[in-house]
Protein backbone atom coordinates (compact mmCIF):
# COMPACT_ATOMS: atom_id res chain seq x y z
CA UNK A 1 0.00 0.00 0.00
CA UNK A 2 1.22 3.60 -1.06
CA UNK A 3 0.69 6.24 1.83
CA UNK A 4 0.68 9.87 1.18
CA UNK A 5 0.08 12.63 2.81
CA UNK A 6 -1.93 15.65 1.57
CA UNK A 7 -3.60 19.20 2.62
CA UNK A 8 -6.33 20.10 1.27
CA UNK A 9 -9.86 19.64 1.66
CA UNK A 10 -11.48 15.51 1.46
CA UNK A 11 -14.56 16.73 -0.20
CA UNK A 12 -12.65 17.73 -3.57
CA UNK A 13 -10.34 14.49 -3.00
CA UNK A 14 -10.95 12.05 -5.84
CA UNK A 15 -10.36 8.60 -4.81
CA UNK A 16 -12.40 5.03 -4.87
CA UNK A 17 -13.68 5.98 -1.49
CA UNK A 18 -13.63 8.73 1.20
CA UNK A 19 -13.64 8.13 5.14
CA UNK A 20 -15.77 10.24 7.16
CA UNK A 21 -15.06 11.10 10.37
CA UNK A 22 -18.73 10.54 11.52
CA UNK A 23 -20.66 10.36 14.88
CA UNK A 24 -22.56 7.44 16.08
CA UNK A 25 -25.95 8.96 14.82
CA UNK A 26 -24.73 8.80 11.08
CA UNK A 27 -26.34 12.08 10.77
CA UNK A 28 -24.40 14.61 9.71
CA UNK A 29 -22.72 16.83 12.02
CA UNK A 30 -19.83 19.64 12.60
CA UNK A 31 -16.03 19.39 10.48
CA UNK A 32 -15.48 16.40 8.21
CA UNK A 33 -18.73 14.97 8.73
CA UNK A 34 -21.04 17.91 8.18
CA UNK A 35 -18.35 19.22 5.44
CA UNK A 36 -18.94 15.74 3.72
CA UNK A 37 -22.58 15.67 4.34
CA UNK A 38 -23.19 19.26 2.80
CA UNK A 39 -21.01 18.47 -0.55
CA UNK A 40 -22.30 14.79 -0.98
CA UNK A 41 -26.05 15.76 -1.13
CA UNK A 42 -28.81 14.44 0.62
CA UNK A 43 -28.29 10.75 -0.42
CA UNK A 44 -25.79 10.45 1.77
CA UNK A 45 -28.24 11.33 4.35
CA UNK A 46 -31.25 9.08 3.35
CA UNK A 47 -28.81 6.13 2.83
CA UNK A 48 -27.28 6.47 6.57
CA UNK A 49 -31.43 7.27 7.75
CA UNK A 50 -32.09 4.00 6.23
CA UNK A 51 -28.96 1.92 8.07
CA UNK A 52 -29.85 3.74 11.58
CA UNK A 53 -33.47 2.07 10.99
CA UNK A 54 -32.51 -1.23 9.90
CA UNK A 55 -28.91 -2.39 10.28
CA UNK A 56 -27.59 0.15 12.96
CA UNK A 57 -30.82 1.22 15.08
CA UNK A 58 -28.66 2.22 18.02
CA UNK A 59 -26.09 4.16 15.58
CA UNK A 60 -22.46 2.56 14.54
CA UNK A 61 -19.81 2.15 17.39
CA UNK A 62 -16.58 4.18 18.20
CA UNK A 63 -13.85 1.69 16.00
CA UNK A 64 -16.09 0.57 13.34
CA UNK A 65 -16.74 1.63 9.75
CA UNK A 66 -19.70 1.07 7.09
CA UNK A 67 -20.38 2.55 3.61
CA UNK A 68 -22.75 4.11 2.19
CA UNK A 69 -22.85 5.79 -1.83
CA UNK A 70 -20.69 8.93 -2.06
CA UNK A 71 -23.82 11.10 -3.91
CA UNK A 72 -22.17 14.00 -5.23
CA UNK A 73 -18.86 13.36 -3.47
CA UNK A 74 -15.65 12.70 -6.49
CA UNK A 75 -16.05 8.68 -4.91
CA UNK A 76 -18.06 5.79 -5.39
CA UNK A 77 -18.18 5.31 -1.44
CA UNK A 78 -18.01 6.97 1.38
CA UNK A 79 -16.84 5.12 4.87
CA UNK A 80 -18.31 6.41 8.22
CA UNK A 81 -16.44 5.41 10.97
CA UNK A 82 -16.35 6.71 14.78
CA UNK A 83 -13.60 8.05 16.71
CA UNK A 84 -13.26 7.76 20.25
CA UNK A 85 -13.71 11.38 22.40
CA UNK A 86 -10.09 11.85 23.42
CA UNK A 87 -10.19 11.72 27.67
CA UNK A 88 -6.80 11.79 29.06
CA UNK A 89 -7.41 9.01 31.82
CA UNK A 90 -8.65 6.52 29.25
CA UNK A 91 -6.46 4.28 26.63
CA UNK A 92 -8.76 4.63 23.87
CA UNK A 93 -5.92 4.61 21.31
CA UNK A 94 -6.86 1.01 20.12
CA UNK A 95 -10.33 2.25 19.42
CA UNK A 96 -8.79 5.04 17.40
CA UNK A 97 -6.69 2.96 15.49
CA UNK A 98 -9.65 0.55 14.97
CA UNK A 99 -11.23 3.00 12.89
CA UNK A 100 -8.68 3.29 10.26
CA UNK A 101 -8.18 -0.65 10.02
CA UNK A 102 -11.89 -1.04 10.01
CA UNK A 103 -12.18 1.51 7.57
CA UNK A 104 -9.86 -0.46 5.05
CA UNK A 105 -11.85 -3.99 5.44
CA UNK A 106 -14.27 -2.04 4.74
CA UNK A 107 -12.87 -0.83 1.87
CA UNK A 108 -12.21 -4.28 0.92
CA UNK A 109 -15.49 -5.49 1.13
CA UNK A 110 -16.72 -2.62 -1.65
CA UNK A 111 -13.50 -3.79 -3.61
CA UNK A 112 -12.17 0.11 -3.31
CA UNK A 113 -8.44 0.72 -4.52
CA UNK A 114 -7.84 4.08 -3.16
CA UNK A 115 -9.05 5.50 -0.02
CA UNK A 116 -8.53 9.04 1.52
CA UNK A 117 -9.21 9.86 5.46
CA UNK A 118 -9.49 12.23 7.38
CA UNK A 119 -7.69 13.06 11.05
CA UNK A 120 -10.15 10.81 12.74
CA UNK A 121 -10.41 12.46 16.36
CA UNK A 122 -8.48 14.72 16.03
CA UNK A 123 -10.90 17.65 16.06
CA UNK A 124 -14.08 17.94 17.69
CA UNK A 125 -13.45 15.09 19.70
CA UNK A 126 -9.88 16.73 21.09
CA UNK A 127 -7.62 13.90 20.47
CA UNK A 128 -3.78 15.92 20.52
CA UNK A 129 -2.97 15.91 17.23
CA UNK A 130 0.37 14.75 16.97
CA UNK A 131 -0.89 11.33 18.83
CA UNK A 132 -3.42 11.39 16.54
CA UNK A 133 -1.12 11.43 13.87
CA UNK A 134 1.03 8.93 15.57
CA UNK A 135 -2.13 6.19 15.74
CA UNK A 136 -3.08 7.16 11.59
CA UNK A 137 0.30 5.94 11.07
CA UNK A 138 0.70 2.75 13.43
CA UNK A 139 -2.96 1.73 12.13
CA UNK A 140 -2.41 2.43 8.35
CA UNK A 141 1.03 1.42 7.91
CA UNK A 142 0.35 -2.00 10.02
CA UNK A 143 -3.17 -3.01 8.25
CA UNK A 144 -3.50 -6.07 5.88
CA UNK A 145 -5.75 -4.98 3.48
CA UNK A 146 -5.78 -4.94 -0.69
CA UNK A 147 -6.20 -0.83 -0.83
CA UNK A 148 -3.18 0.19 -3.10
CA UNK A 149 -3.31 4.29 -2.20
CA UNK A 150 -3.88 5.80 0.68
CA UNK A 151 -4.06 9.56 1.39
CA UNK A 152 -4.33 10.88 4.76
CA UNK A 153 -5.92 14.32 3.84
CA UNK A 154 -4.71 16.98 6.38
CA UNK A 155 -6.58 20.56 6.12
CA UNK A 156 -3.91 22.98 6.88
CA UNK A 157 -0.33 23.50 6.47
CA UNK A 158 0.83 23.21 9.96
CA UNK A 159 -1.00 19.49 10.27
CA UNK A 160 1.00 18.38 7.37
CA UNK A 161 4.03 19.48 7.88
CA UNK A 162 4.12 17.86 11.60
CA UNK A 163 2.27 14.76 9.41
CA UNK A 164 5.19 14.61 7.28
CA UNK A 165 7.52 14.75 10.78
CA UNK A 166 5.68 11.85 12.31
CA UNK A 167 5.64 9.90 9.57
CA UNK A 168 9.66 10.29 8.68
CA UNK A 169 10.24 9.46 12.66
CA UNK A 170 8.53 5.77 12.43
Amino acid sequence: MELTIVQGDITTVAADALVNAANSALLGGGGVDGALHRAGGPEILQECRELRRTALPQGLPAGEAVATGAGRLPARWLIHTVGPVYSPGLDRRSVLRSCYTSSLRVADEVGAGSVAFPLISAGAYGWPLEDALVQAFSALCAADTQVEQVQLVLFDAATAALAHEVLSQD
